[in-house]
């Protein structure tokens, strides 16, 4: 238990020890993130990932490790799916893009903190109410169908509830005032749209763990490895975000990657009980879907530039 323990403690001061170099060195002050820089940290961010995954086999064992990397890559590929709702929220608010990165951060710190109630709460029902798995199960293939089936639907954040009952609480600034959370004016106190730009990712970052969760908890019921794989692949989504942002619109089949996906672990987390898939299956399964989709889309944009062309 001790052993454990320590390794809760380590990582809780590696990724404070992270989050505190991002926010007071590497972005200490408000910028345009260019693709560059974007591309070096989101490279930093996965061979960070690569390397605890690596550790995991030595100081673990090799099951545990790819059971890491698994679940990394499925809370990556979702978290990509993801980031076109954060271009339609920065899109719908004006939010200046010098001021994209502190939203997201502070977004993401607030996912970081709701994500381990979750899993905790995930691994704890499963514990005391094992049937629940089936719940679990059917939920993600459900959730995999939707998405395949559906089409693109429009996300509209002033309908957010979280949004509406803060309002109510509480006065909104008109403009952006130098990154600020919270104004005075006429001696009273008022938020300003930054806040409520975090306040509606946090919100909407609650949706998403509905399928995140016991996506990763098909792959592994190990609460120290279900949240490492989610920090990471989280920690990593600002850069790939300003990585991805001018691109996002080629990957028209990336949705159809995740939700086969989802499809995918649906079923592991249904058969669990009667037959269990080793990792390094899940592992080829869930890589091979994303290359697929990913050339897909790849093939798709070409024929649609050389169409354009003519």
């Amino acid at each position: 238990m001790s052993v454990q323990v320590w390794f809760w403690v380590g990582f809780f001061a590696f990724m404070l020890a992270m989050l505190a170099l991002d926010l007071f060195v590497l972005n200490r002050k408000a910028h345009i993130v260019k693709t560059r820089e974007a591309l070096l940290q989101t490279g930093m961010w996965v061979s960070l990932a690569v390397i605890f995954g690596i550790g995991v086999y030595f100081v673990r064992n090799s099951k545990t490790a790819l059971e890491f990397f698994t679940a990394y890559i499925v809370e990556y590929s979702l978290s990509v799916d993801n980031l076109f709702v954060f271009l339609i929220i920065f899109s719908y608010f004006k939010v200046p893009v010098k001021y994209e990165h502190k939203v997201l951060f502070w977004g993401i710190l607030g996912a970081l903190i709701m994500r381990i109630t979750f899993i905790l709460a995930g691994i704890t029902l499963i514990q005391k109410i094992h049937w629940i798995i089936y719940i679990f199960g059917a939920f993600l293939i459900y959730t995999g169908i939707k998405i395949l089936v559906s089409k693109d639907e429009e996300v509209h954040p002033e309908k957010n509830p979280v949004l509406k009952i803060f309002r109510k609480l509480m006065p909104v600034s008109k403009d952006y005032v130098e990154g600020k959370f919270f104004i005075k004016e006429a001696g009273r106190l008022f938020a300003t749209p930054l806040f409520v730009v975090v306040l509606v990712l946090e919100s909407t970052d609650v949706v998403f763990a509905t399928d995140s969760v016991p996506a990763v908890l098909a792959i592994t019921r190990d609460p120290f490895i279900a949240y490492t794989s989610n920090v990471f692949a989280i920690l990593g989504l600002r850069s790939l975000f300003f990585a991805l942002s001018g691109l996002m619109r080629m990957f028209h089949y990336l949705s159809h990657g995740v939700s086969f996906i989802l499809v995918f672990v649906g079923v592991k987390m249904l058969i669990s009980e009667r037959f269990e898939i080793p990792s390094w299956i899940s592992l080829m399964v869930i890589i091979t879907i994303l290359t697929i989709a990913i050339i897909a889309s790849v093939i798709k944009t070409r024929r649609e530039q050389k169409a354009n062309s003519r």
